[in-house]
């Protein structure tokens, strides 16, 4: 079983700039790449990566700084395009762009990288050793590792492991071990036992401050120094909000992976529901796609099931007598029905009748207990 393990790295100044120039150096040759292959498709022409590697020894005779950095990293930012350009034409992403100087930064090695945890040194070929913080040991073989740089100038890197263990079996799905969860803005989870998670709201919450630190970024002269470091400033807002909302997705979802042997969600057009301009801010801010991926890799590192109905199902308009309320208003958070005078909570309601539709549609490689 593969998993990656993140750390923070501790480089000296002479190690940062060495890292500094390794992503300068993938960020020219992906532009490149990328500028090569468009020219190339408007006049006709289809370059494929092989194409596009096989030119690596005639740029390094031209920009010798480019020996500088592990061959197979270059390989792989032009391997990263070709990657880019299949999703494009599958409709997984949109056009590949160009990279720019002041984005997060990283780059890949594929091989040879070693890992010292009784001194927490890592080894990178042509960089040496690097100390990193200490966090959780592994034990396994090391297939990768990506060194990255974010916007606040912190340095990370995050190794894949092969730890040769196999995936738990899955467990059989029975009702009493299944929960259904409704995603939503006011609460950000309400599960079918009734719980109800409320919706920190992180940037909501930094929005004052980040409006205040980006005006004053805006009036700042381009190019001064001052300029930048009030770019830092907006930058570490921004983090530490991707920090709290990361935190919080984790600590939850790993929470409900252990609890639960069953989990059933709905497939959201999370992309379709964030046009609505009132609601995308708050939409973005939940983060409900990253918490189904969270859900979803765990589940499958312990054996758990994922029950997924589709996005058009009735749940929060049918109720337990079977009748659906086809008038219900997305204002209206409770309702009574008209046939058999229940009264619901719009949230519980939905999360029971997830949980149900879930356990219709069980998957084909489950143990199903009757």
């Amino acid at each position: 079983m593969l998993k990656s393990y993140k750390y923070s790295l501790r480089p000296t100044e002479l190690q940062k700039h060495q890292l500094n120039g390794a992503f300068g150096s993938c960020r020219v040759i992906y532009n490149l790449a990328l500028e090569t292959k468009n020219i190339a498709y408007q006049s006709g022409k289809n370059l494929s990566c092989f194409d596009l590697i096989k030119q690596l020894p005639e740029l390094k005779k031209e920009f010798v700084w480019l020996n500088e950095v592990p061959s197979q990293s270059l390989q792989q930012v032009i391997s990263n395009l070709d990657n880019s350009f299949t999703n494009f034409f599958k409709g997984r992403a949109s056009f590949p762009k160009f990279k720019k100087k002041d984005s997060k930064q990283s780059f890949r090695i594929p091989i040879a990288v070693k890992v010292d945890f009784d001194k927490w040194t890592v080894s990178l070929p042509k960089y040496g050793k690097f100390s990193f913080n200490r966090d959780r040991k592994f034990e396994g073989l090391v297939k990768q590792a990506t060194v990255s740089r974010t916007t606040t100038g912190k340095y990370f890197i995050s190794i894949l492991v092969d730890t040769f263990k196999e995936k738990e079996l899955l467990k059989p799905i029975t009702e009493n071990t299944t929960i259904g969860i409704d995603l939503g803005i006011k609460h950000f989870a309400t599960l079918s036992d009734g719980t109800k998670i409320d919706n920190n709201r992180f940037l909501v919450q930094s929005l004052k401050d980040l409006r205040r630190e980006q005006r004053s970024f805006a009036r700042k002269k381009k190019g001064s120094n001052r300029r930048l470091k009030q770019k830092l400033v907006v930058a570490t807002i921004h983090e530490k909000v991707t920090n709290q909302r990361k935190d919080f997705l984790h600590k939850l979802s790993a929470e409900i992976v252990n609890r639960y042997d069953s989990i059933a969600i709905e497939n959201l057009n999370v992309a379709g529901m964030i046009k609505n301009p009132k609601l995308a801010k708050h939409i973005q801010d939940a983060s409900w796609g990253t918490f189904e991926t969270y859900l979803k890799y765990k589940a499958d590192w312990k054996g758990k099931n994922i029950l997924q109905i589709g996005r058009f199902e009735p749940s929060s308009k049918i109720c337990s007598c079977g009748k659906i309320n086809n008038e219900l208003k997305l204002s209206q958070r409770t309702w009574t029905c008209k046939h058999c005078e229940t009264t619901h909570d719009r949230d519980i309601l939905a999360s029971q009748n997830i949980k149900k539709f879930g356990l219709r549609t069980q998957p084909t490689n489950a143990k199903v207990v009757h």
